[in-house]
């Protein structure tokens, strides 16, 4: 029996999402869907969950569920990490001190404050998932979603670089799902690559027939002005190439947008919308909790397989070819950015696993701002594996938001305060009190 597991299964919603893309195939042998999370209670919701599934889409499922994160890996063929350390109460602290500090902040789970420090206190839990995998699953696919995306990755490829690991998000299927409903083009008839790195990379193609669609999007813009008053509608308009995150995760990677109330107004901007949103995923967790207990049914999505562990899985076990797009190191893929940084580029995938692909050198003025991500990622790397808390600091001055609002020496003491506040869950030798594990 094939087994897949997920790690922070507790993401109970997101949990049903992948459950119902992967049974969707009619092709792939009995599964066991091992199931793993810290916190008991919501453990046990994604449990029934995943019970639910499998019996309302009539598949074959074993499902099993521990607090024992070594006991779920034994043996898994894929492994999927939705992990996120501290919860929503550090979110909100990754948010909120920033804010009164005078820095605004949409998502701040990608890069900038809110992404180093999410970083680095997922780091150390990576760190004792990637002893785990080495010691139980050593072939398995790790197939990572915690954010920050590139942070992750990097760190993977630091402690175990012989473990295969790539970083998933929706972000250029759906960029290219909106942009073809936009112009009124059937998703299913276009063609779409995109490269550079997670939550920031670039339309490089997006065609019809062979024939660009741009021109349309152009048309577009030119009969709705409102279009204008969106994030990444400025940032194509500047670049020439449309990015694949929304509106809301753009405006906190470069220095245009929240800088000032005039600018947040313009672009029609909620700093601090993810607080909303964190709420928003408690609510259906608990929702999920309330039917599973009255016998009520769940809300099964409506899309099919459109995450790509699902369909990684089903390549995986079947020998199905696609095309997808990944997170990885950087080994030649793109010309323009440094290698061995973690960049978002096409993948093929088949029975024998993902294979990115060469895309050589992407949009000038977009891999200059590519750039500016990455030096913060690489900066947090480089904090956590030499222990030095100015590179964090460092890391925080070159980001594009931090640095349009605050001074340095503000800077510095933001980044005081909020080691102080996540203290329990940092690296010791960045100011915290969790030992972290180095190659």
């Amino acid at each position: 029996m094939t087994r897949i597991t997920f790690l922070g299964a507790g993401s109970a919603v997101f949990t049903r999402q992948l459950l119902v893309d992967i049974l969707r195939y009619d092709d792939l042998p009995e599964l066991e869907i091992a199931l793993q999370d810290i916190d008991a209670d919501r453990l046990e919701i994604a449990r029934g969950t995943a019970e639910h599934v499998a019996q309302r889409m009539g598949r074959p499922v074993r499902v099993v569920a521990s607090l024992d994160r070594r006991e779920m890996l034994e043996g898994a063929t894929a492994v999927v990490i939705m992990i996120q350390v501290g919860g929503v109460d550090a979110t909100r602290v990754d948010l909120e001190i920033p804010a009164r500090h005078g820095l605004r902040q949409t998502i701040g789970d990608t890069t900038g404050i809110g992404g180093v420090f999410r970083g680095l206190r997922t780091f150390p839990v990576i760190s004792e998932i990637a002893r785990d995998v080495r010691e139980v699953c050593p072939d398995a696919w790790i197939l990572n979603y915690t954010n920050p995306m590139t942070l992750n990755v990097w760190w993977w490829s630091v402690v175990a670089p012989e473990v295969k690991v790539v970083g998933l998000c929706h972000s250029v299927h759906w960029t290219a799902n909106d942009l073809a409903e936009l112009v009124g083009v059937p998703f299913e008839e276009t063609e779409y690559s995109a490269a550079g790195v997670n939550h920031q990379a670039w339309m490089t193609e997006w065609t019809r027939d062979g024939e660009s669609l741009y021109p349309l999007l152009e048309a577009k813009l030119a009969e709705d002005p409102e279009l204008l008053r969106r994030v990444r509608v400025e940032m194509y308009r500047r670049i020439g190439f449309y990015p694949t995150e929304t509106s809301e995760h753009s405006s906190e990677y470069l220095p245009w947008f929240l800088r000032s109330d005039e600018q947040v107004a313009k672009y029609r901007l909620e700093p601090l919308v993810y607080l909303g949103i964190s709420a928003q995923n408690v609510a259906e967790v608990e929702e999920a909790r309330r039917r599973l207990a009255a016998g009520e049914p769940l809300d099964l999505p409506d899309e099919g397989a459109a995450e790509y562990a699902p369909q990684i899985i089903h390549s995986l076990l079947t020998g199905t070819e696609r095309k997808i797009h990944v997170n990885v190191p950087n080994a030649g893929y793109i010309d323009n950015l440094p290698q061995g940084a973690v960049v978002e580029v096409p993948a093929l995938v088949d029975g024998d696993g993902v294979h990115p692909r060469s895309v050589g050198a992407i949009p000038t003025a977009g891999a200059a701002l590519n750039r500016t991500m990455l030096s913060v990622a690489e900066l947090t790397v480089q904090a956590a594996l030499t222990g030095d808390p100015r590179a964090v600091r460092q890391a925080v001055l070159v980001d594009g938001n931090a640095s349009a609002t605050l001074t340095p020496e503000q800077i510095w003491a933001l980044c005081d305060e909020l080691t102080e506040a996540h203290r329990a869950l940092l690296p010791r030798s960045l100011g915290g009190e969790v030992d972290l594990v180095l190659p």
